[in-house]
């Protein structure tokens, strides 16, 4: 009886050790080699070092000099991931898409049918850092205004910016707004921050 009792606190203690430890131990290690910029959450960098996010998650960018991404049922709140589970025929929902394409009608200066649904509709995560090719060249000329830049040249970093599908076939092409985004401030300069209101 000593022994199996022996043999199954053996037993507990290398599982624990192996399930608890040396498992994650050994997947981190392999993620590392294998998929470094991954496994330290696809971080963005500035050319100092700094991070200014993850390519897997979207950020509010709310003046003209940039390119708005999809809009986000949480605020874009990293913390707390998550839509708004409105079904499509929700009042709620059909108000707030009305609200978000008369907006993008006003501030990007297109006419209704050129708006893609990704621009007035939240993603499930509510984080997708990506709009369609589309929905970054409605935005070209405001953009293009704001910064006195040739929209020409902001259609060629929307195009290097430019992600196609999964393995060439799965999914559709897709923007990176922080990517695209922070190209901008390389290709022209970072807008000057907005004076302070007392």
């Amino acid at each position: 009886m000593l022994s199996d009792v022996r043999r199954g606190l053996v037993f507990t203690l290398v599982t624990m050790a192996l399930f608890s430890g040396a498992y994650h131990v050994l997947l981190w290690g392999i993620a590392q080699a294998v998929f470094p910029a991954q496994a330290e959450g696809s971080l963005i960098r500035r050319a100092d070092g700094t991070v200014v996010g993850s390519s897997l998650i979207a950020q509010a960018f709310t003046r003209a000099e940039y390119f708005q991404p999809r809009p986000s049922g949480i605020d874009y709140n990293a913390a707390s991931t998550g839509g708004t589970n409105y079904g499509p025929t929700n009042p709620d929902h059909l108000k707030a898409v009305q609200e978000r394409l008369d907006t993008v009608t006003e501030r990007d200066g297109v006419a209704a049918n050129r708006v893609p649904s990704e621009m007035v509709t939240a993603s499930g995560a509510g984080l997708d850092p990506h709009i369609p090719p589309a929905g970054a060249d409605m935005q070209v000329a405001r953009v293009a205004r704001a910064r006195n830049a040739d929209p020409a040249k902001i259609r060629e970093l929307i195009r290097a910016n430019t992600e196609g599908p999964l393995l060439g076939f799965y999914g559709r092409a897709g923007v990176n707004v922080l990517r695209l985004n922070l190209a901008l401030d390389e290709a022209f300069g970072a807008p000057p921050a907005p004076a302070a209101t007392e």
